[in-house]
């Protein structure tokens, strides 16, 4: 067997693998929580119309969850992977880089100045949000000799991060009516969405998600550098810009939603390389599945660690992606 086919079998393995495992990590979140479901009542909550409690669970409470986390963890996955393509950066990372930050700034003057109470009436803020924290960092980071290089676009990320953050915190400590307002969504969860989220943002991430299907041949390409993507007949510019507004989107959608989850953009992709390879026509469908089962799979660890309660999604993804982070830089692939 060539090694073009032993890899091209390896790649169609781990996909079929990482398909079971989304469907299992779907079926334990509607199934598993306060009240467990047996998977058999769950399909005939989905499918066959069921009555009862359980249906009603199903339908009314986890549906709406599980829905919100497949399109979170696919968002914030495909945004890292787009975002570490372009800055050549391992720890490029929608947090990292300040576009999470942005999105969360948007909120917080949403809540306290245009008198918003809802998720839905936070989506809109949180692109804002997250569009100028983007344009922010390229704008710093484009400044200068080299342009925007990875080094210039990961302290550019820092600086506004740091900005935003301290702009954040005097309206949290001038408005105290918004703070405990904020603070419920800040944390990051999937609990406690309703549909009509799903049914706001699902086309905004349809289309992040064509943006990221464009770019995909311009990001193996700008992975040998610039001037040799140049020489493939690629244009930079253009794949720098679409793959940037990309990334918002996604971001855009994810925060809006849930909150900011953190290391699911930082993680997922590198899962992904290690099993697929670095070619982002694989790589990218590997981090659309896996990033929803990091994310699913967080949110049902959550329910049952500390019953009666709860503990957050983005409580749980930070507690797996720490220790991820400390591996990554104790293998040296952050670069100095």
């Amino acid at each position: 067997m060539s090694a073009r086919r032993a890899l091209a079998v390896r790649r169609i393995g781990w996909t079929a693998a990482a398909v079971v495992a989304l469907l299992v990590a779907v079926l334990l979140s509607l199934g598993v929580g306060a009240r467990s479901i047996a998977p058999s009542a769950v399909f005939e909550a989905l499918f066959q119309g069921g009555g009862g409690d359980d249906a009603e669970v199903v339908r009314e409470l986890r549906l709406p969850r599980t829905l919100i986390g497949l399109m979170v963890g696919t968002a914030l996955a495909l945004a890292g992977a787009v975002l570490q393509g372009l800055t050549r950066n391992p720890i490029g990372d929608p947090g990292i880089l300040g576009i999470s930050q942005g999105a969360s700034v948007g909120v917080v003057l949403a809540i306290a100045y245009a008198g918003v109470h809802t998720l839905t009436g936070y989506v809109w803020f949180a692109f804002a949000g997250a569009a100028i924290a983007s344009v922010a960092v390229y704008a710093i980071a484009s400044r200068g000799r080299g342009g925007a290089t990875p080094v210039k676009l990961a302290l550019g990320g820092a600086a506004v991060n740091a900005l935003l953050v301290s702009v954040m915190m005097a309206v949290l400590t001038t408005e105290a009516a918004v703070l405990d307002e904020f603070r419920f969504w800040q944390v990051g969860s999937i609990a406690g969405r309703e549909a009509d989220i799903v049914e706001q943002v699902w086309p905004i991430l349809a289309s992040g998600v064509l943006l990221v299907a464009f770019v995909a041949r311009g990001l193996d390409a700008l992975a040998l550098g610039e001037d040799v993507a140049k020489g493939l007949g690629q244009k930079v510019a253009t794949v720098r810009i679409a793959g940037g507004v990309a990334a918002t989107v996604l971001t855009g959608v994810a925060v809006a939603a849930a909150g900011p989850i953190a290391f699911v953009g930082l993680a997922v992709p590198h899962i992904a390389r290690a099993v697929v390879g670095g070619d982002h026509r694989w790589m990218l469908p590997m981090a659309a599945l896996i990033g929803p089962v990091m994310l699913l799979m967080s949110d049902v660890a959550g329910r049952v660690i500390l019953p009666p309660g709860e503990v957050p999604a983005g409580v749980m993804t930070a507690l797996i992606g720490v220790p991820f982070l400390v591996a990554l830089v104790r293998r040296r692939a952050v670069p100095s």
